[in-house]
């Protein structure tokens, strides 16, 4: 297979055992791109329709069969408390509808976010599937959503987010209702980058078992305790058959699994995508790199600790900015949230911890022998 910009063929796996007998060995796997959406959160959602139009291009030419597009939290999320995006996301989803021939095009809904008629107007613009999030132990919130996206004759998914934050078993019940509301596939969603791969394969062969053979399973990696691609690749060997990543790891915190990164691992596995692996290479590197020059994510301090305390992605810049404006420390903030078990949607709570602890850093220490 020749890569579409006419460099060197795609190699041929063959000298390795879990090419030819391991778990992935001739497995069918579908890859969701997520670079213009969930990467957004490292451009401070400032994608612009050139640059939408630019990678899109890029991901058809390769053979990506899904692109997600849309503000970093979902339809609507373009707001003072999640950060206004450049371009409004039914531009954004309409240009990209513009570049897709083969590939679907699928956009993200937060339920309290985005709402139904967000939904049809995105119909109106082009996509294709909806992926309808929730907090993990929250999916009935999604119910109307994915009801109403059926009968826009969208393909529709639940997103279970935070993942980590409830057991395989409550987790697969959640699934239940959301595939009972008209999902179409569910995922394990590791928002905060904390599940470890053993974790994941837990929650993917609770949902397989809860729901049956109708329903696919999908796996949403991060990367802030380095698993992302470890933990897409877990996923799929315990029966995931859709698997999100995003070209260059972009995304919040340490970024998503990348898209690149996990095709490759993919293809050393034996397992099939359909993708140009060499090709998207080069859309990371030539395109997303480009044009996320110094905006790319690192497994830094503050990336790290969200996987280890299990916090949503998307805190670390609010976090950033009140341990700056406070005087406090980022890792005590972050530390905090954990222990709180903050949720998406709780980020006004940022700035009241950020807040305390200015408070108590200010605290008089009391002299020896004193009460304090």
């Amino acid at each position: 297979m020749t890569s579409q910009n006419g460099s060197l063929p795609t190699p041929v796996i063959s000298d390795d055992d879990a090419a030819t007998r391991g778990p992935l060995a001739g497995r069918d796997l579908q890859v969701c791109d997520t670079t213009l959406r969930d990467g957004s959160h490292s451009v401070a959602h400032q994608f612009s329709t050139d640059d939408v139009r630019e990678i899109t291009r890029g991901l058809e030419a390769a053979g990506v069969p899904v692109v997600e597009v849309t503000h970093g939290d979902g339809l609507g999320g373009s707001s003072f408390n999640y950060g206004f995006a450049r371009c409004d996301d039914l531009e954004l989803i309409k240009t990209a509808r513009a570049e897709l021939k083969r590939a679907r095009l699928a956009a993200l809904l937060l339920p309290g976010i985005g709402t139904i008629e967000h939904l049809r107007d995105a119909v109106d613009a082009g996509i294709d599937i909806v992926r309808v999030a929730t907090h993990c132990t929250e999916a009935d919130i999604a119910i109307q959503h994915l009801k109403e996206a059926k009968r826009l004759g969208l393909e529709t998914v639940g997103f279970l987010m935070l993942s980590h934050m409830t057991s395989p078993a409550a987790l697969a019940e959640q699934a239940l209702i959301m595939r009972d509301a008209g999902a179409d596939t569910v995922y394990v969603v590791d928002s905060a980058g904390a599940l470890l791969p053993h974790q994941v394969v837990e929650r993917v062969e609770a949902l397989r078992s809860r729901l049956g053979e109708g329903t696919a399973i999908g796996m949403h990696a991060h990367n802030n305790l380095g698993c992302g691609v470890a933990n897409a690749l877990a996923a799929a060997e315990a029966g995931a058959s859709i698997l999100d990543g995003s070209c260059h790891g972009l995304g919040a915190g340490a970024g998503n699994a990348a898209t690149e990164v996990m095709v490759a691992a993919l293809d050393r596995a034996g397992a099939s995508t359909g993708i140009d692996t060499l090709a998207l290479i080069d859309v990371a590197e030539d395109v997303v790199a480009r044009i996320c020059a110094g905006k790319l994510p690192s497994l830094d301090r503050g990336s790290l600790l969200l996987g280890y305390a299990g916090i949503y992605s998307s805190f670390l810049l609010h976090t950033r900015r009140a341990a700056a404006r406070y005087g406090v420390s980022e890792a005590d903030i972050i530390i905090e949230l954990g222990r709180r078990r903050v949720v998406g949607g709780q980020e006004d709570m940022i700035v009241d911890v950020a807040l305390e602890l200015a408070a108590k850093a200010e605290r008089p220490v009391a002299s020896a022998g004193k009460a304090a």
